[in-house]
């Protein structure tokens, strides 16, 4: 991620079978980067399936099932607004949108997550932390990755 590059929105709804966005519905939804502090998963992994036969001791592998990664994003709390609370309540479902070389129109940099938001916790701390939250979604459908950013009117 590119800090004061990259994008992550939050949208209530996406149209398109595929999931990528139109801009108007990337506008319609949530800019959440000013507001995160951290960010983690929001990734694929697989897991290979083992096809051992008799004609070799060696153990080759096919393509197993893909699976998310546990994916969150890390909040500072504001102190007089709930905003990003209120929009982030756990059960809510939408897309986490991520824009990983920013807002350049026809990059092929969008990631689109459908998501369900799982929990969302306070970061308790006795220091001289700024307060944060933590917002764990789960991955709720196949994201769509390196698709071209949608251009601007």
């Amino acid at each position: 991620m590119r800090r004061g590059v990259t994008k992550i929105y939050f949208l209530p709804t996406i149209a398109a079978v595929g999931n990528i966005p139109t801009r108007a519905e990337i506008t319609a939804g949530t800019d959440l980067s000013g507001a995160i502090s951290d960010i983690a998963g929001w990734s694929l992994g697989n897991s290979p399936i083992d096809t051992p036969d008799l004609g070799s001791t060696l153990t080759t592998s096919i393509p197993g099932e893909d699976k998310a990664d546990a994916s969150t994003l890390t909040f500072y709390e504001d102190k007089a607004l709930d905003t990003i609370e209120t929009l982030l309540k756990k059960g809510v479902e939408g897309f986490v949108v991520i824009l990983r070389k920013g807002d350049v129109a026809a990059s092929k940099s969008m990631d689109v997550f459908p998501v369900r938001v799982a929990s969302r916790a306070p970061a308790y701390s006795a220091g001289s932390d700024p307060a944060k939250f933590t917002v764990t979604f789960a991955v709720s459908g196949q994201p769509t990755l390196d698709a071209a950013v949608p251009a601007s009117v």
